[in-house]
């Protein structure tokens, strides 16, 4: 037991990706599985960079989901919040990449998406003692869209409510998972009165809120302590405390983005945690610690897999030092 101080909920999988770049699904000939799923990446990233943290899930009983495990405990994750479901199998996704090295899901194989191990993710098993020693507990949205999981994420949040655990929301829609965005447009708005961070992606800001703007997203939502959107290589636009602005990412040569977001909230936090929330209030602050999380986003996108590209806190320290 390592008493973790950032929590993640949600997915671990393994993403397929094409070895053929700029090829359709049906024009693919090969794939490479690298483990992967937002909050795992998170979790991962997080101790890299020196935040001991925790990953809360449900895998299948099978060698996909024994390697997970595995890679999981390899890194320093702590795992007394990972469930087993001896039927259903752990997630694989394939993804087809483009010439520039963006990524498009293409589907689950044979299985349906409600047919997965992290779909059965149990409220009534999850470690109360997980939270009793956490500082943050990162969400996002696709277990939302199956009901055991999503009693789950509810469960997680009276929990992180109960001992006063910091809630980060990264929404990371991604319509595959869910059976309407009808539905997820219903569902995902019952967190946000219940959170102290959120993470969008521009097109995730446009679509819930009709707007690009931070500050007009935080506003809206009375009770949050901040918000980020991200762009990916035109940067991230924040409102952090009383602070607005907008970071511009890192030219780096790219040659795969998964993961990028994740290890961006991941530095996100670890600042966080590290400076303390009250230290946003600093003007320069605020900005550094968003400049500090796109250096780690950034360099990320230079190596393949969201997991094994992830940087420690000395390479970004580094990266930081040679890129003003």
């Amino acid at each position: 037991m390592t008493n973790p101080r950032v929590l993640c909920l949600g997915e671990i999988l393994f993403d397929c990706l094409a070895d053929q770049i700029g090829r359709s699904l049906e024009q693919v000939e090969s794939w490479t599985p690298y483990p992967g799923g937002a909050p795992a990446n998170v979790a991962c990233a997080s101790v890299k960079l020196g935040t001991p943290s925790g990953f809360v899930g449900c895998v299948g009983e099978d060698e996909p989901g024994n390697a997970l495990v595995q890679l999981l405990q390899k890194v320093g994750v702590d795992t007394t919040g990972v469930q087993r479901h001896p039927s259903a199998p752990t997630r694989q996704i394939y993804v087809v990449r483009s010439e520039s090295g963006d990524r498009t899901f293409a589907g689950f194989g044979e299985f349906k998406t409600e047919d997965f191990a992290d779909t059965y993710l149990q409220a009534d098993k999850l470690p109360v003692q997980l939270f009793e020693s956490a500082d943050f507990l990162v969400l996002g949205t696709l277990e939302l869209a199956y009901p055991d999981s999503r009693a789950a994420v509810f469960r997680a949040l009276d929990l992180a409510e109960q001992y006063n655990v910091k809630i980060v929301l990264d929404v990371n829609w991604r319509s595959v998972f869910w059976d309407s965005e009808a539905t997820a447009r219903e569902i995902i708005p019952k967190l946000y009165n219940r959170i102290d961070f959120l993470k969008l992606s521009q097109e995730e800001a446009e679509w819930l809120f009709e707007t690009t703007d931070p500050g007009a997203i935080n506003y809206r939502l009375e009770s949050i302590e901040g918000v980020l959107i991200t762009a990916g290589e035109h940067g991230c636009a924040y409102c952090l405390g009383e602070n607005e602005g907008k970071v511009p990412s890192f030219p780096v040569k790219v040659v795969d983005t998964t993961g990028a977001g994740d290890s961006f909230l991941a530095a996100f936090i670890h600042q966080l945690n590290q400076q303390g929330i009250s230290s946003l209030q600093d003007p320069n602050v605020a900005r550094y610690i968003v400049k500090y999380a796109n250096a780690a986003g950034a360099l990320t996108t230079t190596k393949p897999g969201a997991i094994a590209s992830q940087p420690t806190a000395a390479e970004v320290e580094s990266f930081l030092a040679t890129n003003h």
